[in-house]
């Protein structure tokens, strides 16, 4: 029988119980477990051993202490206590979090403490959570021997906000492990702005902030190499790099990075030889095993309580998961990973739900700026990352990236070449703003009839008929419309009506679907009308009914535009993977699925975007 995992899917009534079992939930995984409930990654699996070799699903109950103890430690109010300090941008949620005391236990051992923290107050706190969890502690007076704590001897550093390991290590000429080993803390609580390490080493003169990712290239005295054999494993710095280009066009990280080129300390210059492992290769390895291993990035907002993108998210999340399981029905093996994107302010926090090490696609995230950090996230590995809705040019420097949402120049391409083969001496209007392809449908219009009549115009009260200067007598036109906002779609739909009734041979044009196409079918086929769509369900299909009909058997509904954006983005992608993860070998595979056509270009920059979309004709 075969089975599909899915292993974060309740969405809504997730919750958890602090007692010797725990409910696992979204984005749980065994560490992030055993951190929240005070016990080490050891302890959870002698307590749950078949998390050792099978993944956690959710509402899956696993043992978190053999005791039942809480997530948040209950205070002794006699137990040995000691200080804090504290640091910008600490409240008194963060610091219930960091150091696992809730906050009533904090505002019980400090009665004085006010509606607010200050900057350098001190903060007393269970002795023992300050030493297991770290921090900047402070050493105070006390009656009992015990609560008095001493910062351990060595070199000490202060945590800045933008500090990271590597930063750390390669400025005191020391390692991650050595980090962990002088400060025992710190693996669990990870870097936090204020705290106060222990290093060692004598710290050097270099600094990585040479290196940020958009530094501007200086120029020297270098003499111009010409570019050498692709493959080679060298590239040669061009006027406009930037790190961060480099980094993306080569797939490896800063550390990779550095560590083949230390000259980059130094800045980035143009006609600089840089090491890249190999040169340019968009080479995907799947990970082992014959199940695919897929992550969805789906902005529901749960942790940040930001719900303006939930029901979208859900909707397209009832497609994503139909089209799941026609797959495994299909034979595919597939474990899915649903991660809470959240909001772009917070999506760094998600990327720690996602395992690079053991992941062959990724479907997400919706916004531009998420994608943004998701390509740096993963570009090591050139794991697949398939985008449903962002789509700009900036975008096009990731050769791992799959752009599904047509661009909508391509649109405005096809509409002109359909006004230009229509076209037959015609007054034409071009209905748009300066924000919309009006002036580009214009544009190539002008070049293959150079005499043509051109009208731009912002309203459709700017239409109206020709006239013929010979006869006196009205004569039709070509009306095109190239917005997409609703009012003018519906003004240009009653505008067609009047056209019609007074003169026959009108030509109707636009560049987007309105549901008021259907509703003034028989009218619009006097004008021939030809519009264009990327996600209109041909409902005398047959696959396209059988997909209906599970999903009012499933939902009992029909499905929304992201439902059926999440059944096609989803199925196109795995059909394309494949057990072999051969996304890329399939990519140019011309598809369509229940609405949406599939067909991808390689941009000259590295990623592939779909151009493709349906073109609909209401023959009169």
């Amino acid at each position: 029988m075969k089975r599909i995992f899915i292993s974060a899917f309740t969405v809504l009534g997730i919750f958890t119980y602090a007692q010797k079992t725990y409910t696992v939930k979204a984005k749980d995984n065994p560490y992030s477990i055993s951190k929240a409930h005070g016990i080490t990654l050891d302890q959870f699996y002698e307590l749950n051993p078949k998390a050792r070799t099978q993944t956690l699903d959710i509402g899956e109950v696993v043992f978190v202490s053999k005791t039942g103890s809480n997530t948040s430690t209950a205070v002794d109010q006699n137990a040995a206590t000691g200080e804090i300090k504290i640091h910008q941008g600490q409240t008194l949620y963060s610091i219930s979090k960091a150091y696992h005391v809730s906050i009533d236990d904090i505002k019980k051992l400090n009665p004085e403490l006010g509606d607010g923290l200050q900057i350098d107050q001190h903060l007393k706190l269970p002795l023992g959570n300050i030493k297991k969890y770290g921090g900047d502690v402070v050493e105070i007076p006390s009656e009992k021997p015990a609560t008095s704590v001493s910062v351990e001897a060595g070199e000490t550093y202060i945590v800045q906000p933008k500090d990271t390991y590597y930063k750390i290590t390669k400025k005191y000429n020391t390692s991650q492990k050595a980090l962990f080993q002088l400060n025992p803390w710190l693996e669990a609580r990870g870097l936090q702005p204020g705290d106060k390490i222990i290093v060692s080493g004598t710290p050097s003169h270099v600094t990585t902030e040479v290196v940020a990712q958009n530094q501007p290239i200086e120029k020297n005295t270098t003499p111009e190499v010409s570019q050498p054999t692709q493959g080679d494993g060298t590239y040669v710095v061009q006027e406009g790099d930037t790190v961060f280009g480099i980094l993306n066009k080569f797939g490896i990280s800063l550390d990779q990075l550095l560590e083949l080129n230390p000259q980059l300390e130094q800045g980035l210059k143009i006609g600089q030889i840089l090491k890249v492992k190999g040169g340019n290769t968009s080479t995907y390895i799947k990970s082992t095993g014959d199940a695919l291993n897929v992550v969805l990035l789906l902005p529901f907002g749960l942790d940040t309580g930001d719900s303006k993108y939930q029901s979208t998210a859900l909707d397209f999340l009832t497609g994503a998961k139909l089209a799941i399981e026609k797959s495994v029905a299909k034979g595919l093996k597939v474990h899915v990973n649903i991660v809470d994107e959240g909001n772009e302010a917070t999506f760094k926090k998600a990327l720690n739900g996602i395992n690079k090490d053991n992941t062959d696609l990724i479907i997400g995230p919706f916004f531009k700026s998420d994608v943004v950090e998701l390509m740096s996230y993963v570009s090591s590995k050139k794991i697949p990352v398939v985008s449903p809705f962002a789509n700009s040019k900036d975008l096009y420097q990731y050769p791992n990236l799959i752009i599904t949402e047509t661009d909508y120049s391509a649109y405005a391409d096809k509409i002109a070449n359909e006004v230009i083969a229509a076209h037959k001496g015609e007054k034409i209007y071009i209905i748009g703003d300066s924000s919309s392809y009006a002036g580009e449908i214009k544009s190539k219009i002008e070049k293959a009839h150079k005499n043509a009549s051109i009208v731009l115009v912002n309203n459709v009260d700017s239409v109206s008929l020709d006239q013929n200067m010979m006869t006196g007598q009205k004569s039709p036109v070509i009306v095109v419309l190239a917005s997409d906002t609703p009012s003018v779609k519906s003004a240009f739909v009653q505008k067609m009506a009047a056209l019609t009734d007074e003169v026959t041979g009108n030509k109707a044009f636009s560049m987007f679907y309105s549901s008021e196409f259907d509703n003034k079918e028989n009218m619009l086929r006097k004008a021939g009308l030809v519009y264009l769509m990327d996600r209109k369900i041909n409902t005398d299909g047959t696959f396209e009914k059988e997909v209906l009909k599970e999903y009012n058997d499933k939902y009992c509904k029909s499905p929304s535009k992201y439902a059926v954006a999440g059944f096609d983005i989803v199925y196109d992608a795995l059909s394309r993977e494949n057990e072999k993860g051969q996304i890329f070998k399939n990519i140019k595979k011309e598809q369509t699925h229940l609405a949406t056509k599939f067909d991808f270009e390689k941009t000259k920059e590295g990623a592939y975007v779909n151009q493709g979309f349906r073109v609909v004709r209401l023959v009169p």
